[in-house]
């Protein structure tokens, strides 16, 4: 018997009249805005300029929910083009259903696309960004707790997940492995943040540790899951590409260490002067100013010595024409 577990909302939408408010879309939309807010945070203190985050995330998130979802539809196609399956449901993201394998890699073509316009390093970009990442994907995942999905083996702990039976599940108690994700996402964060404190990460290492942390979670959370999934010698798809992923970012953390040690000194461009600036021939030139008299700073003027010679102006001209009156 479950004396204690944590409870599943009845429904996942709140109909705010005609209008479906999902707790899905909320938490993957929270998740993002705080990503780009301690992005940008992270690269102004880096030397980069407000607001460029945003302008890259842009290219990135529309990129990165395609992405995600693609490999979800591609990885599981059994739940949408096998029997008695509608493939209009392919398109129902609001419904669950992003890979975060797929995200990451598609979403990395939106945002070197946007730093390519800004002429900005993709890896230092990445390394701002990637602690928001983690905290965004902790975010995400309680978007799965809404659905009622994606949830571990049965269990009696005290925090057991309570499902409630519906499609493609059974009404009992399960790990809460949404949770155990969201938290150690939120690990991930703090270790690179103090990682790159620490050590002052560049170059893309800072990502490649997000990276690399995040899998050694993953495999784990994966391996207790027990949603249809494909298998590969018997152990999960996901926890393959866990395994490569996590190979690959260590390899990289490596290589990029003794390759190019040290942190970028510039992580943008000095734009000044450019299309969006004030033209440079409006700005004064070095010495141009110290050249320029300073009307503003004009000579004293002596009241009662002006007032004295108004008076000596007044007379001599009060002279003159007496004398001229006299002559004529």
């Amino acid at each position: 018997m479950t004396l204690a577990y944590i409870p599943s909302p009845s429904t996942g939408v709140i109909h705010l009249g005609p209008i479906p408010l999902r707790g899905y879309a909320f938490c993957i939309i929270i998740g993002v805005f705080v990503a780009v807010w301690l992005g940008n945070k992270r690269w102004i203190a880096r030397g980069g300029k407000p607001g460029t985050v945003a302008d890259i995330a842009v290219w990135a998130v529309p990129f990165g929910l395609v992405g995600g979802r693609l490999y979800h539809v591609i990885t599981d196609y059994q739940l949408y083009f096998g029997e008695g399956r509608d493939w209009v449901d392919a398109f129902k993201i609001w419904e669950g259903g992003l890979g975060i394998w797929g995200a990451i890699a598609l979403g990395a073509v939106g945002a070197w696309i946007g730093c390519r316009l800004r002429g900005i390093p993709l890896p230092a970009w990445a390394d701002a960004l990637a602690p928001g990442i983690a905290i965004a994907q902790a975010f995400g995942r309680w978007g799965n707790w809404f659905n009622q999905e994606l949830y571990g083996r049965a269990t009696d702990l005290p925090w057991a997940l309570k499902i409630s039976e519906g499609p493609n599940r059974v009404a009992g108690t399960y790990h809460p492995t949404f949770l155990y994700e969201s938290l150690w996402c939120l690990g991930v964060a703090a270790l690179v943040i103090w990682a790159d404190r620490r050590f002052r990460l560049g170059h893309g290492r800072a990502f490649a540790l997000y990276v690399a942390a995040y899998c050694l979670g993953r495999g784990w959370i994966e391996y207790m899951r027990v949603d249809e999934a494909h298998h590969i010698f018997g152990v999960r798809l996901n926890v393959w590409t866990a395994i490569v992923v996590f190979i690959a970012a260590v390899v990289y953390f490596v290589l990029s260490a003794k390759l190019r040690p040290g942190r970028e000194e510039v992580v943008e461009p000095d734009t000044s002067g450019g299309p969006g600036d004030v033209a440079a021939a409006d700005k004064p030139k070095v010495g141009e100013a110290d050249a320029k008299p300073d009307l503003t700073k004009a000579a004293p003027v002596d009241e009662k010595g002006a007032e004295g010679a108004a008076k000596a102006d007044l007379t001599k001209a009060a002279d003159g024409a007496a004398n001229g009156a006299d002559k004529s």
